[in-house]
């Protein structure tokens, strides 16, 4: 007899991810589905199940609902949809989802995102450890039937996710528009159709789509499904400038994440994406009598996201960085807005969640309303130099923060998520963060600062210090 695979292993904090096979298979994603009918108490309701398009999806979600059953809860499958189009379904019928998907990951991998009702994240904080240990002891010791067996239908929600979607954002005024949209063979081939074309019964819009690898293939043929690795928006930058695009949007596998790329085939930062879709949030809650609006964001976004919060009249919250950190503190605070540097963007409309389609919809419909080119638009969103996120190994981080500590003592210090200290005159003002990776000995540098010359004098001196250990060894 084999023995049970270790689920910690693969139960991340925020969501399950692990080789198909060797750590993913349908006895281990059936013992998840009774565990999390039996931690969320969810016999004798409905349960979302919705997957992505990788080989292996469809039947982890079938194995899923088949532990679903078994505990007694019924399942409503929703068949092939983008990760925010679950929470779409989790929200609109106030029911606990599970999405299989592994985003941007290679086609060895799936994964599972966990929902309460209402779209509400699941963490290892919140629920997600104890499904964890409940599916380990279902996987060792069997799953015991529940008295009444569940019941299983299929439902389409693209119609309804799209329609609601339309419902948000008004595209229908803009100016004519070319866009070419990278899919990335991952579910955005899906959705985009749906949203910003006819393929769901919706008005045309002014929007010309020129698609990219819209073939739904889950062993991504032409590139990897992460925007964020500049090598994988090549082909998109080369296609605007190609055919005379105004702008180009690049979405990750489950199409919860959305870049965007300039006329010029240069990125538009996902900071200065914030910045305009919270301007415009901030807007319109207030046209509708909202006075004390709240709007959410971590603290390595560009400075210009709480400077355009305030200048709107807004109230910026800075947090850590962290995927349900962001939803959480949306909860609390009922911000209406909420954005990531990682292109994450959530949304009080959408059930706190994030969305990465409603905020492409929302850059277009503002630079849709005006006649400059996107690069002259963005630029006004972009007044800053950032180094982006490098990362370094390093073996002993204690150490290295204490040379950064040492060598910053005179400038003003703050530990909300790593360390992030900041300083010059304001003519000339800097800030870093560094942060330890929560799964490897790395140090994540992020740098702003006024000017491209101090960015880079700030850069290459954390640099330094953070990468001086091995002369510290030899000395």
């Amino acid at each position: 007899m084999t023995s049970s695979p270790d689920l910690s292993e693969f139960v991340k904090a925020y969501d399950v991810r692990g080789l198909v096979g060797s750590q993913l298979t349908s006895e281990v994603v059936r013992a998840f589905g009774a565990a999390f009918i039996d931690v969320l108490e969810a016999a004798g309701s409905a349960v979302v199940i919705g997957h992505d398009m990788r080989e292996s999806s469809p039947g982890f979600a079938a194995a899923f609902a088949e532990g679903v059953l078994q505990r007694g809860g019924n399942a409503i499958a929703i068949g092939l949809c983008s990760t925010d189009e679950s929470y779409f379904a989790s929200g609109s019928m106030n029911a606990p989802a599970a999405m299989f998907t592994a985003s941007h990951n290679p086609a060895t991998y799936n994964g599972i995102k966990l929902s309460r009702a209402g779209a509400r994240g699941i963490s290892i904080d919140t629920g997600l450890a104890q499904i964890r240990d409940r599916a380990q002891l279902y996987l060792e010791s069997g799953i015991e039937q529940a008295e009444t067996r569940g019941t299983l239908e299929k439902a389409d929600v693209l119609p309804d996710y799209a329609a609601y979607l339309r419902s948000l954002v008004d595209l229908s005024s803009i100016r004519p528009l070319r866009i070419v949209v990278d899919a990335g063979n991952g579910m955005s081939g899906l959705t985009v159709p749906a949203v910003l074309g006819t393929v769901a019964g919706l008005p045309q819009l002014p929007i010309e789509i020129v698609p990219m690898y819209f073939e739904l293939d889950g062993n991504f043929p032409n590139h990897e499904a992460n925007p964020l690795d500049p090598a994988n928006v090549v082909d998109l930058q080369a296609k605007v400038v190609e055919v005379g695009a105004d702008l180009g949007l690049a979405f990750d596998g489950d199409a919860d994440r959305c870049f965007v790329i300039d006329e010029r085939g240069e990125p538009m930062n996902p900071s200065a994406v914030a910045a305009v879709v919270a301007r415009r949030e901030i807007r319109r809650v207030r046209a509708s009598g909202e006075s004390e609006i709240h709007v959410i964001h971590n603290l390595i976004t560009s400075r210009v996201v709480p400077e355009t919060i305030l200048a709107e009249g807004g109230i910026p919250h800075r947090t850590r960085v962290g995927h349900s950190l962001i939803k959480d503190e949306m909860a609390s605070t009922g911000a209406v807005f909420g954005g990531e540097h990682s292109a994450h963007y959530y949304f009080r409309d959408f059930w706190g969640a994030d969305n990465g389609m409603l905020a492409a919809m929302h850059l277009l419909a503002e630079f849709g309303s005006q006649a400059e080119p996107l690069s002259s638009f963005s630029s006004r969103y972009s007044p800053y130099a950032q180094s982006g996120e490098i990362n370094s190994r390093v073996s002993d981080l204690a150490a290295a923060f204490s040379r950064i500590r040492s060598a910053f003592a005179d400038f003003d210090q703050d530990e909300l998520d790593g360390l992030t200290l900041s300083g010059g005159p304001e003519a000339d003002f800097w800030w870093f963060n560094v942060r330890p990776s929560n799964t490897e000995p790395l140090l994540r540098l992020n740098v702003e600062a006024r000017s491209p010359q101090k960015m880079a004098e700030i850069r290459d001196r954390v640099l330094e210090l953070i990468r001086s250990e091995s002369k510290e060894g030899s000395a």
